[in-house]
C-alpha cells in the first residue's frame, strides 16, 4: 500500500466487526459492525483531525501556559493551542507507533517515551484493542521505567458515530452528576456545578438537539458490581451506541464537535475517557504520580446493540 497519512493501518476482525487501528498517533481510525459505523471514521487518505480516535498521553485535555511544577522543579511545553496559550492532549499525537502483538481480532501497540523538554521523563505505553462478544475493548498501560516519579495522566478520543445524520437526532444518556465549568476564552477549568436541573442533565437520556457541548463531566455513576460508568448514544435508527470506562477514568469529555471543520461539524459525538481532570498537571485532579517501576492501567470499550 502507497504511504497514507496515518501510517501503518491494522485490521482487526470478529464476525461482522471490523476495526483499524494505526500506527500514527496509535488510534482508532475505524470501528463498524456489519458496515454501520459505531465509532466516527476517517479516511485512509485523511490526516488525523481533531484528535480523532487517538490517545492523550502523558495529559489529556488542556494544560495552561503549558507549565507545570513537579517535586519542586518547574517545566514548560510547547503551546500546540497557541490561540488559547494552552498545551493540548498529551505528546504522543504524531508519532509511530510499533505493532507489539497481532492476532486476528486483536492489536497491541506500544511505544517508548523518552526524556524531553518540558516532560524529562521516560515511559513505555502500549494499547491493547481487542474485539469480543460485546464490542471493541481498549486497555492502555503506561509503565515509568525511568529512575524518578513523573506525573502522569491518560485519556483517548474517540467519536461515536450517530449514524447517517447529526447527531442533533439523538438522544445522549451520561451517568455524570457533575459538570466541570471553563472559562470562555480558554476553556480552563474555574469551578463545578451539578447537573441537575440544567442544560447538561443528561442522565435520564434526552436528545441532543441543537445544544453545543464542550465539557468535563465528573461523579460518574457507576454499576455497583463492575465498576462501570456507561454512556449511551440512541440513534435514530433504533440501534444504540455504548461506551464505558472503567475506575481508572474517573472523567469524561463530552464534545459536539461544533468547531470542526464543516464536513464534520456534529457528525461525530466525542466522549473522552480521561484519568484527569482538565489542568490535571496545575490542580492536580485525578493526576498521578508514577514512581520508577510502577504502571499505570485503564480500560474502556463500546458496542452496538438494537433496540
Amino acid at each position: 500500500m502507497p504511504s497514507v497519512p496515518s501510517g501503518e493501518q491494522f485490521e482487526i476482525v470478529l464476525g461482522e466487526q471490523r476495526a483499524v487501528i494505526v500506527e500514527v498517533g496509535g488510534g482508532v481510525r475505524k470501528y463498524a459492525v456489519a458496515e454501520r459505523p459505531v465509532l466516527h471514521p476517517y479516511g485512509l487518505h485523511d490526516m488525523c483531525d481533531g484528535a480523532h480516535g487517538t490517545p492523550l498521553i502523558p495529559w489529556p485535555n488542556r494544560l495552561a501556559d503549558g507549565s507545570y511544577e513537579f517535586d519542586g522543579e518547574r517545566h514548560q511545553l510547547a503551546l500546540s493551542e497557541p490561540t488559547k496559550r494552552n498545551a493540548i492532549h498529551g505528546l504522543l499525537r504524531w508519532r509511530a507507533w510499533r505493532c507489539l502483538k497481532r492476532e486476528p481480532s486483536r492489536v497491541v501497540l506500544g511505544t517508548r517515551f523518552h526524556p524531553m523538554p518540558g516532560y524529562p521523563f521516560m515511559l513505555d505505553v502500549s494499547i491493547d484493542y481487542g474485539l469480543g462478544e460485546a464490542g471493541l475493548t481498549v486497555t492502555t498501560s503506561a509503565v515509568n521505567v525511568g529512575e524518578r516519579a513523573c506525573p502522569l495522566a491518560v485519556g483517548q478520543h474517540p467519536y461515536i458515530s450517530p449514524g447517517d445524520g447529526p447527531v442533533d437526532e439523538c438522544a445522549l444518556e451520561l451517568p455524570a452528576a457533575t459538570r466541570i465549568l471553563t472559562d470562555p476564552e480558554r476553556q480552563l477549568p474555574i469551578g463545578r456545578e451539578a447537573v441537575e436541573g440544567s442544560d447538561y442533565d443528561y442522565r435520564a437520556g434526552r436528545q441532543i438537539g441543537g445544544a453545543s457541548i464542550d465539557s468535563a463531566f465528573t461523579d460518574l455513576i457507576r454499576e455497583p458490581a463492575s465498576g462501570r460508568a456507561v454512556a449511551k448514544l440512541a440513534r435514530p435508527d433504533g440501534s444504540r451506541v455504548e461506551m464505558w470506562v472503567d475506575e481508572a477514568y474517573p472523567f469524561l469529555e463530552v464534545f459536539t464537535a461544533d468547531t470542526l471543520a464543516l464536513a464534520r461539524a456534529r457528525k461525530g459525538l466525542a466522549i473522552e475517557p480521561m484519568s484527569c481532570a482538565p489542568n490535571g498537571f496545575r490542580n492536580g485532579e485525578g493526576l498521578v504520580r508514577l514512581e520508577a517501576g510502577e504502571e499505570w492501567r485503564g480500560s474502556w470499550g463500546v458496542g452496538l446493540f438494537q433496540a
